[in-house]
Parts: C-alpha cells; sequence; structure tokens
C-alpha cells in the first residue's frame, strides 16, 4: 500500500460485471480530473490464445483436467505483485496489453489473442486502476492483496454469473453452449481455491442478486435487467460510512447488517459514485500530503 502511488483493484471472475465496475470509476476519474493508469488483468495471463490453448492441451495429457485462467499456473501474477509494489513505491513500472479482438489488434498490426511488448508506465500518473481475476489474489508466496489501497469485489451469485457468461460468450464471441458449459466446470476448482477467497479480503463488496428464476441458467432466455436485480454492498470495515446518507440518496435501500446495505439493481451505478468519489478523494488528498 502506497501513500504516493495508490492503487485501486477490481477483482470479480469472467462474467461477473468488472467492467461495468470499470466504466463507473472511468467516470470519476474524469469528473475528477484524475489521471488514472488503467491495467487489465488479461495482460497479467501467462499465455497467449493460442500457446493456452496448447498448454491446456499439455495439461490434460498429464491428467489435468481442470487448467484455467482463473488458477495461479496460467498467469504472471508474481509481475502483477511486483508492479503494484514498484508502482507504489516510485509510481513507474512496466505493462502491457493483451489484444482481444482483430479491431484491438489492428492498430499494432498484430493477430487478435496476442500481447504488446512490455512498456514503461508515464511518470505523471496519479494512481493505478487494476481490474480482472486477481486483484486480491494471495498465496503462501505472492500477496497481490497486500499491496492494493482500494480493493472492490464484483460478485454476482453464481447462477446470474453463468448466465451473464453463457450470453456473453455465445453472443459476442461466437462460442457454443457446451463450449462454454466445459469451461465453467474446467474451472471451477480453480473459482473455489483462488476466486473466491479473493472477496473475504476486498474493502466492498458488490454482490448483484436477480428477482427473477436463474435456477436453471443454461436455458435462461435473457441476461436479469438491472431493474430486475438487487444489489447487496457488504463493507468490511463501516467506520466513516455515512449509511444515513446513502440511505436518503438510495431510495428504497435498506440495511440487513451494520456493515450491508442493499439497493434497487438499477441503482448500483449511483451507489458507486456516492460510495467511491469520497474514497478515492482521499487517497487523492493523502497523496498530495504525502509530497
Amino acid at each position: 500500500m502506497s501513500r504516493k502511488h495508490p492503487i485501486i483493484a477490481v477483482t470479480g471472475s469472467s462474467g461477473a460485471g468488472t467492467t461495468t465496475v470499470m466504466n463507473s470509476f472511468k467516470h470519476i476519474f474524469r469528473r475528477e480530473a484524475i489521471n488514472a493508469q488503467v491495467i487489465e488483468g488479461d495482460s497479467f495471463h501467462r499465455y497467449d490464445r493460442m500457446a493456452m490453448r496448447a498448454e491446456m492441451k499439455a495439461q490434460e495429457d498429464k491428467g489435468n483436467m481442470n487448467f484455467s485462467h482463473f488458477g495461479p499456473g496460467a498467469n504472471l501474477l508474481e509481475e502483477l505483485e511486483g508492479l503494484f509494489k514498484s508502482y507504489g513505491a516510485t509510481g513507474t513500472g512496466k505493462v502491457r496489453r493483451y489484444l482481444h479482438d482483430a479491431g484491438e489488434a489492428a492498430p499494432y498490426k498484430q493477430e487478435p489473442g496476442t500481447f504488446i511488448p512490455w512498456e514503461e508506465i508515464p511518470k505523471d500518473t496519479d494512481l493505478m486502476f487494476y481490474e480482472g481475476l486477481h486483484g486480491g489474489y494471495a498465496d503462501d508466496k505472492v500477496d497481490v492483496s497486500a499491496q492494493v489501497d482500494l480493493l472492490v469485489g464484483v460478485v454476482p451469485i453464481i447462477n446470474l454469473e453463468w448466465v451473464q457468461k453463457l450470453h456473453r460468450d455465445q453472443k459476442l464471441r461466437g462460442y457454443s453452449q457446451e463450449a462454454v458449459t466445459d469451461t465453467i466446470l474446467r474451472r471451477m476448482p480453480d473459482y473455489v481455491g483462488h476466486i473466491c477467497p479473493q472477496f473475504s479480503r476486498t474493502h466492498v463488496n458488490f454482490q448483484r442478486v436477480p428477482t427473477v428464476d436463474t435456477s436453471n441458467p443454461f436455458v435462461a432466455k435473457d441476461i436479469p435487467s438491472p431493474d430486475e436485480s438487487m444489489v447487496v454492498i457488504r463493507f468490511s470495515n463501516p467506520k466513516g460510512i455515512d449509511f444515513q446518507y446513502l440511505l436518503g440518496m438510495l431510495h428504497d435501500s435498506w440495511m440487513t447488517r451494520p456493515n450491508t446495505l442493499v439497493i434497487p439493481g438499477g441503482k448500483m451505478g449511483l451507489a458507486m459514485q456516492l460510495i467511491f468519489t469520497p474514497m478515492i478523494l482521499k487517497l487523492m488528498d493523502i497523496k498530495r500530503k504525502s509530497f
């Protein structure tokens, strides 16, 4: 953790909706004129797309049917921890970008599913913002979470997460339902062992809960809309949180525990603005005073 060079991380699995949260933070950064260095978790995958397919096949030949991006073996977690340490200490470090599709790859004249070369972070950034799978990761060798000043979890209930992943991967990426289902099953041990524990280390968790039937996510015709959902917001430390203000601004909301707020799903973006703007401004104030 750093006073001079703060780090914010949003962690959540594929299909959890972390991109939506990232957009909310970008609105705050733009409004408050904060120059954020954005890091996508995919850029710290160990393998590009073709190499990952080859490694999965090699692991299957060895009897490991559960090798996935959710686990440490497929990621550069020591390098991610090293980046966070370097940025926290000096505001510098090396990053790269993963090119997901042809549109992202075209300016670099590379194939989709590849990485651009590592490059130095500009020296004039105000903070680092990470969005990906492992912002809260920790084991007996690596502790990424210890380097983060504000750690946010995005955790839809599991059936909703699967509905979102099934629809995204089929409609946007052209995968069959069988292929997406196989991916979900292959990742399950790593989801339990390496993704879930991160949500016990977060400062704030957002868990979207649908109010419509998702009991069989594999036949769901549509993704439940925000208005068909509630969002459970849990604060690890409620000290300093003005719950009365939040309840007044977020109508039809209520508290279920001293550290837990429940809001209508359609107000998730507003809630993030209200909750995180003062937290970010506090980090920036500490940063200014430290120089």
